[in-house]
């Protein structure tokens, strides 16, 4: 990886910020561009679906405004605001469907994006600066993670909201050209301003904590650039942000060597979600709409459905008996149900309508699980997750254990199924030729003049 001299552990601010401010796009592969670009294009999708959703207005209404300097736009609507409050405003609609990307514990486009959109239109960036950024975030992101041998998530942390601070003040230090120790900087200040706790998830808070982590990014950035001084060794300091969040001993002196190191955007990628729920309930989903499928499974033809899973992703989905269409997107039983009576768990499912239709709620007390706390490497997931349904004849139809959702790095979609699901995003209120443009100028995010031109959706 062409970057900056190599820092050791003991540096990793100094040597995170030298290697952002040096990095450039000419020197990130095509298939890692490729990735980056997906990510652009269905978090873009997902923010328009997700500024529907009434809790986007309210928190325009109550916390932003168009005074500042830095002005940028909302998506879809073009309306003006300072810049960190549209990167605010923009995360939670990149977030609170539930819709967006998964990888590295957390939700890496939906803070980098509109991060990232509200920066580069502010700064006058063209798409491959915008490319860059993405990447730079992305792997500033994994470097915080490989450090940590517990998930956050056994703390109480929202790593979503905690690393994604930092990551999103790499973006923007780089979109602002910043030089390696004004962008150490800017990590050192995003350091202080990183939280977000899972006790909210299941509430509107949570989107709400990853639209904070888009803003303090942009933030962190601009203060660094403006003259605010930070700790030179804030994320690897004993009392710095890795070990202050910890639920273990992370790895302080674990050696940063840009030119050693792959990229992480290309091992790890993105797992684009088919579902707009929490990403933990995707593989039992695809089993469970797969057994339907193929056995025609009806809704009254149910006695049981056993569900084997991780107890991390159980904890998530705290919703047993949800009423609305936001409950149910941290539901197993929902999940399960949607699953038998729709056979999809889409944006149409996600009502408060289809939630409280009497044959999926009577579906909720027949779904169980089984957990365990087994994991993979370097995440909170369980290792696979298996759905065995009974029926009331006595017959009992288990899955094969599935490892990799549908979507996912290891089973990616394919431009059309992007397409898919970025114009059911879009809905009827942008014409089909605008969606296609839209569509095709993400895909060739590179060769985008300015970030203005991604918000001509009519």
């Amino acid at each position: 990886m062409d970057a900056s001299t190599p820092g050791d552990g003991t540096a990793l601010t100094a040597a995170l910020g030298a290697f952002v401010s040096a990095l450039a796009l000419e020197s990130v592969p095509p298939e890692v561009q490729a990735i980056a670009k997906t990510g652009f294009t269905d978090c873009f999708g997902v923010m328009v679906a997700g500024a529907r959703d009434p809790v986007v207005a309210l928190i325009d209404r109550e916390l932003s405004g168009a005074g500042g300097t830095e002005l940028a736009s909302l998506v879809p609507s073009g309306a003006r605001r300072g810049t960190a409050d549209a990167a605010l405003v923009n995360g939670i609609a990149a977030h609170v469907l539930d819709y967006d990307d998964v990888t590295l514990d957390g939700h890496p486009s939906a803070v980098l994006v509109p991060a990232i959109l509200a920066q580069a239109e502010a700064s006058g960036a063209n798409g491959a600066e915008m490319l860059a950024a993405y990447v730079a975030g992305y792997e500033v992101w994994v470097e915080l993670l490989i450090r940590e041998p517990v998930p956050l998530y056994q703390k109480g942390w929202h790593p979503t909201a905690v690393r994604g601070t930092v990551a999103a003040a790499a973006a923007c230090a780089r979109l602002r050209h910043l030089d390696g120790a004004a962008t150490a900087t800017a990590l050192a200040v995003a350091a202080s301003m990183a939280s977000g706790v899972v006790a909210n998830f299941g509430t509107l808070t949570k989107s709400f904590q990853v639209g904070r982590a888009a803003q303090s990014g942009v933030l962190a950035a601009r203060l660094a650039a403006a003259g605010l001084t930070a700790a030179p060794d804030a994320l690897e300091h004993r009392s710095g942000l890795l070990m202050a969040l910890s639920p273990g001993t992370p790895d302080l002196g674990r050696p940063f060597d840009p030119a050693a190191r792959p990229w992480h955007l290309a091992r790890q990628g993105l797992n684009v979600k088919r579902y707009p729920v929490c990403y933990g309930a995707h593989r039992a989903i695809d089993a469970a709409i797969d057994l339907a499928q193929r056995h025609d499974l009806r809704p009254g033809d149910i006695d049981r459905i056993d569900v084997a899973i991780g107890a991390m992703q159980m904890l998530m989905m705290r919703n047993d008996r949800p009423q609305t269409g936001f409950e149910a997107k941290f539901s197993l039983p929902f999940a399960m149900a949607a699953a038998i009576v729709a056979r999809n768990v889409g944006l149409a499912q996600l009502t408060d309508a289809f939630v409280q239709v009497p044959q999926v709620q009577a579906l909720f007390p027949r779904v169980a699980a089984t957990t365990t706390t087994e994991q993979m490497q370097a995440s909170a997931f369980s290792p696979s997750e298996t759905v065995a349904i009974r029926t009331l004849r006595g017959d009992v139809f288990t899955s094969d254990p599935v490892v990799h959702a549908r979507g996912s790095h290891e089973r990616p979609l394919s431009r059309e199924e992007l397409w898919v699901k970025f114009s059911d995003c879009l809905g009827e209120g942008v014409p089909r030729g605008s969606a296609e443009r839209a569509f095709e100028r993400l895909q060739t995010l590179e060769r985008l003049n300015d970030a203005g031109t991604l918000l001509q959706l009519q």
